[in-house]
């Protein structure tokens, strides 16, 4: 997207967030949408390795306006339930996600965020609906190897109180994938408003959490299930809380005893 000219970058947004209108649009309304002049449509397209905006609007509708509707998605399950393939098409689809979303990851990206969490004094984690367990699990994951991690899941009406304590210098890590929770969102603009550094785990470059972070992790979620896969997500914010661990030292290890010897005298796990 950051290399794109005003034109393009508002094309791929009308694509990346509305691919189900996209893959109906003449290119008369799309040049519309898109506030574009028709042959800029046909230029991208072309940019993409693609014969013109009838290819455009065909990878529209094979692929993202499939993957944009819950009721496809469910469609597409009974159909390989019912031929006996949803196991084998569920791993083919989990083996893809994984590979394209570590593969697209920058190296000097990563090593950035490895050392902000790591050495941040605090670090905030948010993600609602379908991407709480995500959060859920990054926050516990961190917890085990450096303490000042809050995980922001606000009760009715409590928003305001979690954001209470945002500190500048302190790192703020937001997850959301289409459709992107407005909570999610409006904390994490406002946690940059603030000074604080950002960091988003998402699913296009056209998400809203994009365009405010500092560093942006995009992660595949295609797949046959009925909602969209999350698995790509559980892998990278395990690796990457084993990085920040392998960051840390010592500093880590020893509080990994830590929590090992107090797991064992409050009897945490049955014997």
């Amino acid at each position: 997207m950051d290399g794109f000219a005003s034109g393009q970058r508002r094309i791929a947004t009308v694509l990346l967030t509305d691919p189900g209108g996209t893959a109906f649009r003449s290119i008369a309304d799309m040049a519309k949408v898109a506030d574009v002049h028709q042959s800029s449509l046909v230029r991208f397209a072309s940019t993409l390795g693609l014969k013109g905006y009838p290819a455009l609007v065909a990878l529209c509708r094979d692929h993202l306006a499939e993957e944009a509707q819950l009721v496809s998605r469910f469609g597409r399950a009974m159909e390989q339930f019912e031929s006996g393939g949803l196991l084998s098409t569920a791993v083919e689809h989990e083996e893809r996600n994984l590979r394209r979303t570590f593969t697209r990851i920058d190296p000097e990206q990563w090593e950035r965020t490895v050392a902000l969490l790591a050495e941040a004094d605090r670090v905030y984690v948010m993600g609602l609906r379908k991407c709480l367990p995500i959060a859920q699990l990054m926050a516990y994951l961190l917890r085990m190897v450096r303490p000042g991690v809050t995980q922001v899941a606000p009760l009715a009406g409590a928003l305001v109180d979690e954001m209470r304590d945002l500190r500048p210098d302190d790192v703020f890590v937001a997850i959301s994938i289409q459709r992107y929770t407005a909570d999610t969102v409006r904390v994490f603009t406002e946690a940059k408003r603030r000074g604080l550094r950002t960091v988003a785990f998402t699913d296009t470059a056209a998400s809203p959490l994009a365009r405010i972070a500092d560093v942006t992790f995009l992660v595949d979620c295609e797949g046959v299930t009925i909602l969209r896969s999350v698995t790509s997500f559980i892998s990278l914010v395990q690796t990457l809380a084993t990085a920040v661990a392998l960051q840390r030292g010592t500093r880590s290890r020893d509080q990994l005893f830590t929590d090992e010897r107090m797991l064992s005298e409050f009897s945490v796990y049955a014997t």
